[in-house]
């Protein structure tokens, strides 16, 4: 049964031009309408199964926090219906409701019991919550001399207290140190393999990746793209640059992947290989093997500068690795229409079992942001395998020598 139902979802705001237009189609009946109409959703419809994590992302603008706002009830849809199945926790503006003359164990009681909660539950769980939250004595100071990040510690704590049936998070966990991000994500994870369903909003792209089964691209107030999270992140990066006039386009790969590649076209990635010691091409690595990466690229327009660059990603898209010819010190420069470059990189593949990609680019300065002369993700998938090494977890190796001393 699908705990979240968004089907034909539409939402409209009438903008008017002056206060005086607003006031003038209110008091005059029948009158020539003053406003138009600005649409932030538009018919958009998808299905969140029990148990299912999904991603929401999007450019500034694009519609998220609104569809947000009328799936936590907070809006309604000009047209459409949003069903929801469970108990709904949202951590959208965590410590928003906290009133800053209150100490912080008064605003848990006062905030818990807007939530459903009783006061028995609330003295029951406050242990727990103090412990969660580590802020200390400051529990019985006001609010107003907390930072954003002690409101967000103790707001995050009263709220996922006890596990929900869904959970919608939006940027909530940006706030904060990285040690209490990291324990936030670690009760998400949990709740997600004890079966909550997950509704993420964020610009976190390993976030969305790490968490999520699915992701939806919106663009524009629509859904532009919906599927495995690495591809619509690599979509939505290359959606992106196409505002840096930069061009888009998505190929269906041979394996079923579907690649994203961008970039203003002054040099084209022609190829991509992994390539064993006797030079063979490689599919199939064994942990530790050494190998090379080879990439030939065509410049087609005069350039001043061009920076190769390559990330390897695990299945999840997450970068387990990435450097390019800038970092290196090898970057060129004066490059001329119709010159050929061939690029060997030579490496130990100290990579855990498991699939990986590698995506490549060609930019100026130290990164593709700059100006992305093409980006290509999925450039060449491969999988390690272990053969010959002791067993041993993680996406990385890293062989060590142990020592044991007993008294």
């Amino acid at each position: 049964m699908a705990l979240i139902q968004v089907s034909g979802v539409t939402k409209s705001y009438k903008v008017y031009p002056s206060s005086w237009a607003r006031l003038k189609e209110w008091m005059i009946p029948n009158s020539k309408a003053e406003h138009k109409e600005k649409w932030a959703i538009r018919d958009v419809s998808f299905t969140i199964e029990k148990g299912e994590s999904v991603g929401i992302i999007g450019l500034n603008g694009a519609g998220k926090s609104t569809l947000l706002k009328m799936i936590t009830g907070t809006a309604r849809p000009t047209s459409g219906s949003i069903h929801l199945e469970g108990n709904v926790v949202a951590l959208l503006e965590l410590g928003m409701g906290f009133h800053p003359d209150f100490t912080g164990r008064q605003n848990i009681h006062m905030a818990g019991q807007l939530l459903g909660m009783t006061q028995k539950q609330l003295e029951q769980w406050m242990p727990e919550i103090e412990e969660f939250a580590e802020i200390g004595d400051y529990i019985d100071q006001p609010v107003r001399v907390y930072s954003s990040g002690m409101q967000m510690r103790l707001a995050f704590s009263l709220v996922t207290i006890k596990r929900p049936a869904i959970l919608i998070i939006d940027e909530a966990l940006s706030v904060g140190d990285a040690y209490f991000q990291h324990k936030s994500f670690e009760r998400i994870r949990q709740f997600r393999n004890q079966g909550t369903t997950l509704l993420i909003v964020s610009h976190d792209k390993a976030a969305i990746q790490a968490l999520c089964d699915r992701a939806i691209l919106l663009d524009k107030g629509v859904v532009a793209m919906e599927g495995i999270p690495e591809q619509v992140m690599d979509f939505y990066n290359a959606k992106i640059a196409e505002q840096e006039n930069e061009t888009v386009t998505v190929n269906k790969k041979e394996n079923g992947l579907t690649q994203t590649i961008s970039g203003t076209g002054e040099v084209i990635i022609d190829s991509v290989q992994l390539l064993s010691e006797e030079h063979k091409l490689i599919e199939l690595a064994n942990v530790g093997q050494k190998v090379t990466l080879a990439i030939d690229v065509s410049v087609e327009e005069k350039i001043d500068e061009l920076v190769l660059g390559y990330v390897i990603k695990d299945r999840l898209g997450l970068p387990m690795y990435g450097t390019n010819t800038h970092h290196l010190k090898q970057s060129l420069e004066n490059l001329t229409k119709g010159e050929k470059v061939s690029y060997q990189f030579d490496f130990d593949l100290n990579l855990g079992e498991g699939t990986y990609s590698i995506a490549i680019a060609a930019h100026t300065s130290d990164t593709h942001i700059d100006k992305n002369y093409q980006w290509q993700d999925l450039a060449y998938v491969f999988n390690v395998i272990n053969t010959d090494k002791q067993k041993f977890v993680g996406a990385t190796w890293l062989p060590s020598i142990m020592r044991c001393f007993r008294g």
